[in-house]
């Protein structure tokens, strides 16, 4: 075993580069030399071998094999033998409902959380690596049968993170308002929105920004505050957090 590690990516793709181009120094940091193969789960999308295709061809680009989920004759077993876990992004709800149907949810936590092996995910897959999907932007075009995830950190994320556009005459709800509404409800927990470029490091009880760009914590009954790359979370990540469910 050893300490949970993970690296929660808001997005795949950042504008002008290729798919996980900003954040691959990232990714060869964080999985280092000694894991050769990596298990990719690819329930976001519909078309699971191109979505496949793309992820294999970007890790074998940076010296790891890759095996699909998707591919395996038993999800769980494929779960239980894989040295490290990647969740790409797509629809968080289609995500969270192949993991149910698979009965992936108490594997991947085992493998993680007491296992230690090293947990990425982008987007949806960020999503699904907190308390619930509540928060995430995606259409619920299918029904998980809980929003509840996987639970490897004590709060939610929301990835894609937008701010207002003040030249904008669009009024609908933003983001930030979408947030404080989740918060209106009892017991909801820290929500931390990440932008376009940013990721969380976890290693342990420690949680740090990395990335380009900043993010913004939403505590329920509090203002948000303004965080850049390099901010230390990990007092999110303590169950001494009175915001915690």
């Amino acid at each position: 075993g050893g300490p949970r590690r993970l690296l929660l990516i808001s997005n795949s793709t950042l504008h002008g580069g290729g798919y996980l181009g900003h954040c691959q120094q990232h990714i060869q940091s964080f999985l280092g030399q000694k894991v050769k193969r990596v298990l990719f789960i690819p329930y976001a999308l519909h078309d699971r071998d191109a979505y496949a295709r793309t992820a294999r061809e970007k890790f074998e680009s940076l010296g790891y094999g890759l095996d699909s989920i998707h591919e395996s004759c038993d999800p769980v077993e494929a779960v239980r033998k894989s040295e490290a876990i990647f969740i790409g992004g797509g629809n968080t709800f289609r995500l969270l409902k192949a993991l149910y149907d698979n009965s992936l949810i108490h594997e991947i936590r085992k493998r993680v959380l007491e296992d230690g092996i090293p947990y990425m995910g982008s987007s949806a897959g960020t999503n699904v690596a907190t308390i619930s999907i509540n928060t995430t932007n995606d259409m619920p075009i299918v029904y998980p049968p809980s929003l509840k995830a996987l639970g490897l950190v004590p709060f939610n994320i929301n990835p894609h993170y937008l701010d207002p556009d003040v030249k904008r005459t669009h009024m609908g709800e933003t983001r930030e308002e979408r947030i404080r509404q989740y918060h209106e409800e009892p017991n909801t927990p820290p929500v931390l929105g990440l932008r376009e470029g940013t990721m969380l490091l976890v290693e342990g009880d420690k949680a740090t920004l990395q990335g380009v760009t900043g993010a913004r914590l939403f505590l329920r009954g509090k203002k948000p505050t303004e965080h850049e790359p390099g901010t230390d979370f990990s007092f999110l990540l303590t169950d001494s957090n009175p915001l915690n469910p």
